[in-house]
């Protein structure tokens, strides 16, 4: 089997910046790329789709490119939206909340910080999401 490619120190840097804003936010290793939790429930997942290892982006697109992604969790009306956007939007099949998408060179790092904040928001404790957003 291949050596799995983990995410770029700059994709992690960026995704960890936006992150460390949050209150109660860790920083982890996940079994692949790196994640991002509010108590133990994780709201965002940065790892890289690639060959020879299991990645719902590459089943679900068959990209067989090797690729960074980024999954959050959503809901409401984003999350339908976010469901049936195109490239560089996926939607993993493992949980009706998790979105991904494709981190490139062509990413909107300001849309990523509104999306990875949202997912916060879906996942903490509404004390912590009231800290976040003020008075």
């Amino acid at each position: 089997m291949p050596r799995r490619i983990e995410p770029s120190a700059d994709v992690v840097r960026r995704v960890g910046a936006i992150a460390a804003r949050l209150p109660e936010v860790v920083e982890e290793e996940a079994w692949t790329g790196v994640r991002w939790r509010i108590r133990s429930t994780t709201f965002a997942h940065v790892m890289v789709a690639q060959p020879g290892y299991e990645s719902s982006y590459r089943d679900i697109t068959g990209d067989a490119s090797v690729r960074t992604v980024l999954t959050f969790r959503s809901s409401g009306d984003e999350l339908l939206a976010l469901t049936h956007a195109p490239y560089p939007f996926y939607k993993p099949p493992w949980s009706e909340a998790v979105v991904g998408i494709v981190l490139d060179d062509t990413t909107d790092w300001t849309e990523v910080a509104e999306l990875v904040t949202d997912s916060y928001r879906c996942c903490a404790p509404q004390k912590l999401v009231r800290l976040l957003d003020g008075p």
